[in-house]
């Protein structure tokens, strides 16, 4: 009784807004299905660590001392002094993806890296709003719609937001059938998201897809040596499943791995979402950069494609650009659905994947390439 009173006389106001807040993601997890595995263990991570004396954190208990806690634990070492969480998980996706599509049509490309427009222009709006540099790269980096890649950039520049951007991150990326459409649509015509794109892949050798992963890794390594870690270990992780050799490996990898390490990592980033350094006004104008940078990316995307419909015979439809951020592959069934709903013969899927997987690669590098700029900048 003693420990509850004393509990309850030591909330604050802003807990209780922690409390809403967990208990939102928690419900958006369940009842919404956006994100469970990610949003669950935020969410009552956020309740957890915020509970007065919360021995989830290292703390001074009434009539113990201190309290070593787990949480704030695996925050030091599996976040802060490694990386290692967010990093491990790229393997498990790499594992996942299929370079199929855009080995078959590799100027798809193009468009995962016009995606990318978001982050720099996020970065350079957060700046004018008076955030410092190492804040302002860590909230345009929410607009690579990765969240590992967001929690690492962050992390690694000091930000002094992690929670929030983490937050933010994958709040926008479960969010993705709803921002997308919207800003699809602010640039598009119907008639423009009618344009058909007949499929007709061309055969990708097994020696393509295994030399791809290497190939890229090397290539990225050369231009930001900073991605090195990011990409290398997304590689790593296709090659894996390209191999043909570690089957049981690459499916320990796609299941196991990437779903303990999310778990893990959600309820472990929620180490850094304690109430005196989230619930404030900082908070809410990350929310709307990150999703700022969300809609600029689908934005920058759309219109690169409609740029390149100026100069070539065969349309490509502007959706497809849309496609090109990192949300792996609620991007492309949102490209897919919104063809379909203009044109019902309209078969957009393989193409918005091959622009999709673009994105995911283009993401990384460009997590790389603000990880070795801005800290020199800083200096």
């Amino acid at each position: 009784m003693e420990f509850l009173l004393q509990g309850l006389s030591a909330t604050t106001w802003q807990q209780l807004v922690m409390y809403v807040i967990g208990s939102t993601l928690i419900y958006l997890a369940i009842s919404k299905k956006l994100e469970p595995a990610l949003l669950l263990p935020m969410g009552f991570g956020a309740i957890l660590v915020n509970i007065p004396f919360s021995g989830a954190l290292n703390s001074t208990m009434p009539g113990i001392g201190e309290v070593a806690g787990i949480l704030e634990w695996m925050f030091e070492v599996g976040i802060e002094a490694s990386e290692a969480m967010p990093l491990l998980l790229f393997i498990g996706i790499g594992a996942m993806i299929d370079f199929g599509p855009l080995l078959s049509n590799p100027k798809l490309v193009l468009f995962g890296a016009a995606a990318q427009f978001g982050i720099f222009a996020t970065i350079s709006i957060a700046a004018l709003m008076g955030f410092p540099l190492k804040d302002a790269a860590s909230i345009g980096i929410i607009g690579a719609a990765d969240g590992p890649t967001s929690i690492l950039v962050s992390q690694v520049l000091k930000s002094d937001y992690v929670g929030a951007i983490a937050v933010a991150a994958y709040s926008y990326m479960a969010l993705v059938p709803i921002i997308q459409p919207f800003a699809i649509r602010l640039v598009t015509t119907k008639k423009e998201r009618a344009i058909r794109m007949p499929y007709n892949p061309k055969n990708v050798s097994r020696m393509s897809r295994l030399l791809f992963p290497i190939v890229v890794t090397m290539f990225a390594g050369y231009v930001a040596p900073a991605s090195v870690s990011l990409v290398g270990l997304l590689m790593f992780g296709n090659l894996i499943r390209e191999s043909g050799v570690l089957g049981s490996l690459s499916e320990a990898a796609q299941n196991v791995l990437a779903n303990l390490i999310t778990l893990l990592l959600g309820i472990t980033i929620s180490a850094s979402m304690q109430a005196d350094k989230f619930v404030r006004y900082e908070t809410m104008l990350i929310m709307l950069l990150g999703l700022l940078a969300f809609v600029f990316d689908t934005i920058a995307g759309v219109l690169f494609a409609k740029l390149l419909n100026l100069f070539t015979k065969n349309k490509v439809n502007p959706m497809v650009g849309a496609a090109g951020i990192s949300a792996f592959p609620m991007s492309a069934r949102v490209v897919q659905r919104m063809g379909q709903a203009a044109d019902a013969q309209n078969h957009l899927l393989m193409h918005a994947v091959g622009a999709n997987v673009a994105g995911q690669i283009a993401s990384v590098i460009a997590g790389g390439v603000i990880l070795g700029l801005v800290p020199g900048m800083l200096v």
